[in-house]
């Protein structure tokens, strides 16, 4: 059983970085067979996060993000073509040119593409504009670099808040429209949402929360502005839409797999369920499209929009997928991720948005150097350090052995008598933009069961 599945022929749906982090793995796992990835864009896998941070500053341009590859992968790219449907009784993957790619075992790495505005024409106006390829973050670039009077970001979670910093930097005005009542505040709660605030505004963001865009307007056919719901206006030449991410699962409509807006469900082993919750045993999922049961956050499903995931999903995927049963491995890693905005270093570990309670464990906001932990029913679940790094590690093994909250102290510089108050982690309806680590419930993804009333 275990040579055979070294070989057969795979297909990877989507050629970014989990995509070739997978496929590197399957190599260095002994696959010898045929290997397919299929990208629907031009371009060879690239790094995204430097897209809305180094780009945008100039630092380094679209073209030098590319992702470097660990090892010769021996495979056929299939890039600007798009995977337009999946043919479970024959197991083959349909493209948008026509052509089907037959497939032993498929992974499923379509990721996530950027939320638009949701009215076509005012989207169609020249000067608005979306970050999540790199054609986008080249596009915003050269908006940039030409020196707009004014910059409309709508949306403050971790995309809209690194733009509208890059802005700063770039000494440009900026103004930034939130729904909810602080940026970051669907990704880290009330505590630090405040703190991001008073960041922002001091660093001469015109921050605008509670309010949202009801419109944006323009003249020939180029953006002149937005109208605010709380009445006011701003003029601006570029408006930087930065409402979230969608899934990739359209092409999965009808195939019979637990596929939907939230995403894909897998086991822990990343192996996709079908719509029943059975799970499959040829289909795998990984990365920003994947939703998966954690142990340490109650078996909730979570949808995770973090680098670190994608290539540890990715990797696990790709051993389950040419190893048996007894070989297999869960996907079981503390999420983690980072932001670069406003002269700080954010760097996240656990899930704060599963939490009731807050503490600073660590420094203090005055000082802007701090470490936030976060409890969930009398256990640490995650921490936030604010240029202060180098803790993270210490609170990822609490985390993983479910510590009491508050943590016991350990560090010089815990405050004296650490304050513990409500995580404050709004629902997400209320906010311009979605969270990067999303608890999307338990399966069924469907609701199959239909009720009828008695005769």
């Amino acid at each position: 059983m275990s040579a055979e599945l070294k070989k057969g022929r795979i297909v990877i749906v989507g050629a970014s970085l989990a995509g070739l982090r997978a496929a590197e793995t399957l190599r260095d796992e002994g696959f010898t067979g045929d290997l397919t990835l299929v990208g629907d864009e031009p371009h060879p896998p690239y790094d995204r996060p430097p897209l809305s941070k180094q780009v945008l500053l100039g630092k380094v341009t679209a073209a030098d993000v590319g992702l470097p590859a660990r090892r010769p992968v021996d495979a056929r790219w299939k890039l600007g073509v798009r995977a337009s449907g999946l043919d479970p009784a024959t197991k083959d993957v349909l493209l948008a040119n026509g052509e089907r790619l037959p497939f032993d075992r498929l992974l499923i790495t379509t990721g996530t593409r950027a939320r638009p505005w949701p009215h076509p024409e005012e989207a169609r106006l020249d000067g608005v504009l979306t970050v999540r390829t790199l054609d986008d973050a080249g596009r915003l670039a050269e908006r940039l670099d030409a020196g707009p009077r004014r910059v409309l970001v709508i949306g403050a979670g971790f995309t809209g808040s690194e733009i509208a910093s890059a802005c700063r930097e770039r000494g440009l005005e900026v103004t930034v429209a939130e729904r909810g009542p602080a940026p970051l505040v669907g990704a880290l709660g009330g505590a630090l949402g405040a703190f991001a605030a008073r960041l922002q505004r001091a660093h001469g963001v015109d921050l605008r929360c509670g309010v949202t865009v009801t419109s944006l307007t323009g003249s020939n056919g180029r953006l002149t502005g937005a109208e605010l719901s709380d009445g006011s206006r701003i003029d601006a030449d570029v408006a930087v839409v930065a409402l979230g991410a969608v899934r990739n699962t359209e092409w999965l409509k009808d195939t019979g797999l637990a596929a939907g807006p939230r995403g894909v469900a897998c086991d822990a082993g990343c192996r996709a369920f079908d719509m029943y919750g059975i799970v499959t045993d040829d289909v795998f999922v990984a990365g920003d499209v994947a939703r998966f049961p954690h142990p340490l956050f109650e078996y909730q499903m979570l949808a995770l929009e973090h680098w670190g995931n994608a290539v540890e999903q990715a990797e696990v995927a790709a051993h389950n997928m040419v190893n048996p049963g007894p070989l297999r491995r869960p996907h079981l890693a503390v999420p983690a991720f980072w932001s670069s905005q406003f002269g700080l270093n954010i760097k996240s570990v656990g899930v704060p948005t599963f939490s009731d309670q807050v503490t600073i464990a660590q420094g203090s906001v005055e000082e802007g150097r701090l470490v936030v932990v976060y409890g969930y029913r009398g256990r640490v679940t995650a921490a936030v350090s604010v240029n202060r790094a180098k803790w993270l590690e210490h609170y990822r093994r609490l985390i993983e052995t479910a510590a009491p909250f508050p943590p016991e102290p350990g560090a010089a510089d815990r405050p004296a008598s650490p304050k513990v108050v409500p995580s404050d982690v709004p629902d997400p309806k209320v906010l311009s933009h979605g969270p990067t680590v999303a608890l999307t419930g338990h399966l069924p993804d469907r609701r199959l069961a239909v009720v009828r009333p008695m005769a």
